[in-house]
């Protein structure tokens, strides 16, 4: 008999996760775990609960285990850790990943509230970080840690610390520069407007005495506010390459100079209202791009992912040793989903090892005692001790990131739009000018110097500069909005330009987490009940499954249990021998092979059957597979290849699918596809993709929450977004094609500013219509335009 079953969700109160079984219910309310339980009843006693107004289920759940803080009492590391501190206080910074709402933000501004140690807490919703002034004296370091632990916003704290990067980052003075630059710039707009309207004889005095001021405000900015475009073009020279910065430096400069010049001669009124007001302008263009970075931290490595300290044992004693000052020999004690941070041997203990973002396996492995267990695995049952063999140093995993794909630079992306342009414009630009300058000095050389130095002017490619960073930024906030969240702005047009496609298997095309099975037996009520019995004495995810299949059953006291990790069960129930597990524990061997996970079940010696769990695809898949008319679609993935039928269906060729890869293997793959001349895209989600991304022309990580930890990436795409990766290409294409049409629009400015250029006779006023009037056209066809495409798209 068959049966399916599709399990019905009941949600936890406090953060909206699935209640596994019936789960734990206080105050007529369902809770995942005791972890979210206790929070509610932390809020409750605090007269607190109105923090549940602000949100259906605001909080993050907890894992049902005490978490260790113990390290947090050792000296060395607190002193990393801590902002200021003295006799009477101490301020700490952390980021907690779990700021999402409203109600986040309100209840970590009453933590006063719970512990009056804590003088006032300052949250950076944007940032996710929260900053807190604590009495010492009362309240420890750890403690104040275990007190946002309780609360359900443990701080991500690791030996890359998020924070002390994000601090480290050198101050920018963009927003004085442009300050300095919007000031300037009305002054001199104000003292030009009696130059365009005409003096009379008496005021003639002024033109002089407004000009000398005009170039006394064009000072700071050319050397201040302007100072990046010419630094930028010097060393862009000195490395051989024309880039964007060129022309604009080279605008700026003549600007001065002609108009430090004609007021000085007394030969004109000089452009220092134009030269002012375009480097006002670039400045914003440039703000407005750094403000639509996402506080996403994309550089990723092994200190990210590993604890800030370990437990060691030392006569008998634990104690916490920062991962730094671990050492060959030493005995260290890895509990239930901690991370082994260095590859040592198993002394006691059963170790069940999740090696998925190693590996890219996603079944857990068992080891054996006396066996070598690799870095990065993390421990999936009970409490193990080791040896340490290797320092983190030269650890497997740390192998992984000191591949040559991390540290040298990409010299295989795709050239961006301005990149291409840049050359050839400002070959044609100096072409234009000094023909015009030849031109003129047949007949009259200060005309034909005129000439050159008008088309510099006129040419400057303010419009091409503005365009491409307001268009990638309005692109960047469409992709946020839609959980796509991308390095910077050039990544837009990486996206554009790939070819193929690779993408990882487990956890990337597939959910990671079965969500119905099917029953391939015929059990009785009395087999029922005892299978029941002996899964619900278990916490592996498998066997409280089948607890919620069969969860109408009464559970019967086990006599004699026994739990193989990674194998099955054997127990003992009213004289019935009951043995539950993979088919080599149930069967003594192997059969063929399947492409499904399966629960063998057998009591006193007679098979029954099995329980089939499903590995569901992530919606959209097959909207991915539709993508072979445009790209080459490869999947490479660390799993055996017992899904291959089933993936057959979204691939063309069965000669693009490869299993059994390893990390270095993913890498050589992508290098050789880059070597036939191809733009690649990978796609994947753990630790063992992590030099394929980074090999990658387009390296994009796929999570189900984007502030745990996931490999160095040019992208982090939230696994709920898959199914728009169709729509993100083609709209990554569209936002390219509007930067184009916008440089077209400024072309058709410059033909007509040339026509007055080229004569020689160009007037500060046409300049100054000229200048700001494109500037304004631009900035709203590319807004409008970006807008338009993302609506036809369907991604607003």
């Amino acid at each position: 008999m068959k049966e399916t079953l599709t399990l019905k969700e009941i949600t936890c109160y406090h953060c909206g996760d699935e209640v596994p079984d019936a789960g734990i219910r206080a105050d007529e309310k369902d809770f995942c775990c005791q972890g979210c339980k206790g929070v509610y009843q932390v809020l409750r006693d605090n007269q607190l609960c109105s923090y549940y107004s602000y949100n259906d289920h605001p909080g993050a759940s907890r894992e049902q285990q005490n978490k260790r803080f113990d390290y947090l009492s050792e000296p060395s590391i607190v002193s990393q850790l801590i902002d200021y501190t003295d006799d009477q206080q101490t301020v700490v910074t952390f980021y907690l990943p779990h700021i999402h709402c409203s109600s986040c933000l309100w209840l970590l501004e009453q933590l006063n509230r719970i512990n009056p140690a804590i003088y006032y807490c300052r949250v950076d919703f944007l940032k996710k970080q929260i900053n807190i002034k604590f009495d010492q004296r009362s309240l420890s370091l750890q403690g104040l840690v275990e007190l946002l632990d309780d609360i359900g916003y443990e701080p991500l704290i690791s030996l890359q610390d998020i924070i002390k990067k994000q601090n480290a980052v050198p101050r920018d003075n963009l927003v004085l520069k442009i300050a300095l630059a919007g000031f300037c710039f009305g002054n001199v707009m104000l003292l030009s407007f009696p130059e365009y309207f005409g003096l009379s004889g008496a005021e003639q005095s002024f033109r002089h005495f407004f000009g000398w001021l005009n170039i006394l405000f064009s000072l700071p900015v050319v050397f201040y506010s302007g100072r990046g475009y010419f630094v930028s073009a010097w060393k862009n020279l000195r490395n051989k390459v024309l880039h964007i910065d060129f022309p604009l430096a080279l605008g700026i400069a003549v600007l001065f100079i002609r108009t430090v010049a004609e007021i000085l001669t007394h030969s004109g009124a000089g452009f220092a209202d134009t030269l002012c007001g375009l480097v006002f302008f670039l400045l914003i263009g440039k703000l407005v791009q750094q403000k639509t970075y996402h506080h996403i931290s994309f550089e990723r490595d092994y200190r990210s992912f590993f604890p800030v300290a370990v437990q060691v044992i030392t006569d008998g004693k634990e104690r916490p040793v920062p991962l730094s000052e671990l050492e060959t020999g030493h005995r260290i004690v890895i509990r239930s989903q901690e991370i082994i941070p260095a590859d040592a041997i198993l002394l006691k203990g059963e170790a069940l090892i999740d090696f998925s973002f190693v590996t890219g396996e996603s079944v857990p492995v068992g080891k054996t005692l006396g066996e070598i267990i690799y870095a990065g695995g993390r421990q999936t049952g009970q409490a193990i001790e080791m040896e340490v063999i290797k320092p983190v140093s030269q650890s497997y995993l740390t192998q992984l990131w000191n591949n040559e794909a991390f540290t040298q630079p990409k010299g295989n992306r795709i050239s961006s739009f301005n990149e291409k342009v840049s050359k050839y414009f400002t070959i044609v630009l100096l072409a234009i000018a000094f023909s015009a300058f030849f031109f003129w000095l047949q007949t009259d050389s200060s005309r034909a110097l005129a000439a050159f130095t008008s088309v510099l002017i006129v040419a400057c490619p303010c419009a091409l500069a503005l365009s491409t960073p307001f268009t990638l930024s309005a692109a960047l906030s469409i992709f946020d909005r839609n959980r796509f969240y991308l390095k910077n702005t050039s990544v837009v047009e990486q996206l554009a330009g790939i070819d193929t496609i690779v993408l990882d298997k487990t956890g990337t095309i597939t959910t990671g987490d079965p969500t119905s099975l099917t029953l391939e037996a015929e059990l009785t009520g009395e087999q029922k009940q005892l299978v029941y019995s002996v899964c619900m004495n278990s916490g592996h995810p498998l066997s409280r499954m089948i607890c919620r299949y069969l969860g109408h059953e009464d559970g019967l006291e086990v006599a004699d249990y026994t739990e193989i990790l990674g194998k099955g069960i054997l127990a003992g129930i009213r004289q019935h021998q009951v043995r539950i597990g993979n088919e080599q524990f149930v069967l003594g061997g192997r059969g063929a092979q399947v492409n499904t996970t399966q629960v063998h079940l057998m009591v006193d010696d007679n098979y029954l059957g099995y329980f089939s769990f499903i590995h569901h695809y992530r919606k959209g898949l097959e909207k991915i597979a539709e993508l072979q008319t445009d790209y080459q679609l490869h999947l490479l993935s660390g799993d055996g290849d017992h899904e291959l039928p089933e993936l057959l269906p979204f691939f063309l060729y069965a000669e693009q699918l490869h299993f059994n890869q390893s990390p270095q293997q993913k890498l050589d793959y992508i290098r050789l596809l880059q070597l036939q001349g191809n733009k690649v895209m990978m796609i994947g989600d753990g630790l063992n993709d992590s030099g394929a991304l980074k090999q990658s022309d387009l390296g994009i990580a796929v999570t189900e929450n984007i502030n745990n930890f996931s490999p160095g990436s040019d992208a982090i795409l939230d696994g709920a977004s898959f199914e728009k990766l169709p729509s993100f290409l083609k709209f990554a294409k569209d936002t390219v094609n509007v930067i184009q049409l916008s440089f077209g629009i400024s072309l058709v400015y410059n033909m007509v500013g040339l026509s007055f250029a080229i004569t020689g006779k160009l007037s500060p006023l046409t300049a100054a219509i000229l200048m700001p009037v494109s500037t304004v056209t631009i900035i709203s066809f590319t807004s409008i335009a970006t807008r338009v495409a993302a609506k036809f798209r369907k991604l607003l």
